[in-house]
């Protein structure tokens, strides 16, 4: 079923047995990457078979950590449209715009994705018990795949988490703690708790399997448009996990042959009370300091710190992109905008993609005949405080 072979240092290079379990790598503190034999794949493979299998991120098994189909925990994860964004493009003088919208995926967020393979993965290891720090989607969309199979879930979470989130974990059965400060302070209180308890933790790039699920973003936005990948891709960065994870998909479907060497524009788009990626890019840094008094009402913008901040900043200078932030107001005007042309309820996080998109085309930077892709990361239903905002 995979190609798997080993695990790789993001950053010494040093590699690990895929097949136990893994964290940070030991000698630098830094994520682990999955590494196939895309050789063998490529020989053995071809992307014409995919027109027969099922519409989900499943679809690319081979380069896909899970070894045994059995334990793949599935809800129907993946495979989200690329919907022509046409009234939102002719308000805009724009052709060929496209929104990913992400959340029509179980537990309505991207967060599917990553946690669907990081709870798999973990359960074919013989994991027990999960924990993860999250501002809301990544805790829903554990719980909901540890609960599939059994698995005992810990959330941590900051007190000031929307009440739909808090909501969700504990209906799928989660045990959740609530914490007064942001997500780095969940970080440590679940570490230390983990630590004590033997809990797993699937914190963002802190075990190898959660960028493979995200990845699949980039496998079917290259499927979609017929391998042909559009000039300039728009994504919210917290963690950064779908943006380092997409940047490594190109590279796997160069190296298979499905794709030629044309790589879009990366564009990490932050909020300006929360703006790390964006500071650090532009400073010419290669990691990013922490962010101070971090504050947004976009819960998923709100990660002052993030452990691949490194493969963030590589991917933005490796495809000529750039790291931009936006304001609350910003954001959440452009949410309303992108929901009411478009008929998808976005979330703040996507809002913010078409407030980038806009300051973008008015420097210049994105031309009006440009392939852009504004990637909408879960439903607006889960944050109803955001309308607040609008009526103040």
């Amino acid at each position: 079923m995979s190609y798997l072979t080993f695990l790789e240092c993001a950053l010494c290079s040093k590699q690990y047995n895929a097949d136990t379990v893994q964290t940070l790598c030991p000698e630098c503190k830094r994520p682990l990457l999955a590494r196939y034999d895309l050789e063998a794949a490529k020989k053995n493979w071809d992307r014409d078979c995919l027109s027969t299998r099922e519409p989900n991120m499943w679809r690319y098994r081979e380069v896909l950590p899970v070894r045994d189909e059995s334990k793949a925990i599935k809800l129907g994860e993946g495979f989200t449209p690329l919907l022509s964004a046409q009234r939102l493009g002719d308000s805009l003088g724009m052709q060929n715009l496209y929104i990913k919208d992400e959340g029509v995926n179980p537990t309505g967020s991207f967060k599917a994705r990553g946690l669907s393979m990081a709870i798999s993965r973990a359960y074919e290891l013989g994991i027990k018990e999960v924990v993860v720090p999250s501002a809301g989607n990544a805790a829903g969309a554990m719980s909901a795949y540890a609960a599939r199979v059994g698995l005992k879930a810990h959330v941590f979470m900051p007190v000031d988490v929307p009440l739909p989130f808090q909501q969700e974990c504990r209906a799928l059965g989660a045990n959740v703690t609530l914490i007064d400060g942001l997500i780095t302070d969940c970080g440590h209180e679940a570490k230390k708790l983990g630590d004590e308890h033997g809990w797993f933790a699937v914190s963002t790039l802190k075990e190898p399997y959660r960028i493979e699920g995200k990845k699949t973003m980039g496998y079917e936005i290259a499927e979609q448009r017929n391998w042909k990948l559009p000039d300039v891709i728009i994504y919210p960065t917290g963690g950064g996990t779908g943006l380092i994870g997409m940047w490594k998909a190109f590279d796997e479907l160069e190296q298979l042959g499905w794709i030629d060497s044309h790589r879009p524009r990366m564009v990490s788009v932050q909020a300006e009370g929360c703006a790390p990626i964006p500071r650090a890019f532009e400073a010419g840094d290669e990691f990013a300091e922490p962010w101070q008094n971090a504050a947004t009402v976009a819960a998923g913008l709100r990660v002052p710190a993030a452990v691949g901040d490194f493969l963030m900043l590589r991917a933005l200078r490796e495809s000529n992109g750039i790291g931009v932030s936006v304001s609350d107001d910003q954001l959440v005007n452009a949410q309303m905008r992108m929901s009411s042309l478009e008929g998808t309820f976005a979330c703040p996080e996507g809002g913010a993609t078409l407030a980038a998109l806009e300051n973008l085309l008015a420097t210049g930077w994105i031309k009006p005949e440009e392939e852009v892709v504004l990637f909408n990361t879960g439903t607006g239903l889960k944050y109803p405080a955001v309308f607040d905002l609008l009526n103040d």
